[in-house]
């Protein structure tokens, strides 16, 4: 079974286009070192909820949007190995606190458990 990160993220509207050439950059960076997949997502149908939704998740303010973003490994092994390799890889040497508030983002490890 595979393993995943993910990650939820609040951006700024204004920002969006920067956000995504970061994370193209980091998409080639992952894939490059090994992961199987790389997915960013902009929030497209996601309402505010009641008590849980994910603008409410990351705090979101009014001119900011929800980006949902995983990335697939072989194993949490496989995953050690490949974000080592990519923590030392100088692609990934830009600040992103000038694109997104990395103080809000929620992100973990996840052992998949259905998987077709």
């Amino acid at each position: 079974m595979a393993y995943v990160d993910g990650f939820v993220l609040a951006v700024p509207m204004a920002k969006v286009e920067d956000y995504r050439r970061l994370a193209s950059t980091a998409s080639e960076v992952w894939m490059d070192h090994g992961a199987l997949a790389y997915v960013e997502a902009v929030a497209d149908d996601v309402p505010y909820g009641e008590l849980t939704s994910f603008p409410r998740a990351v705090m979101t303010k009014d001119d900011e949007t929800v980006v949902f973003a995983w990335i697939t490994y072989k194993s949490r092994e496989h995953r050690d190995e490949v974000n080592a390799k990519v923590m030392a890889d100088p692609r990934l040497k830009h600040d992103c606190m000038d694109v997104f508030d990395a103080k809000r983002m929620i992100y973990g490890g996840f052992k998949a458990i259905v998987e077709r």
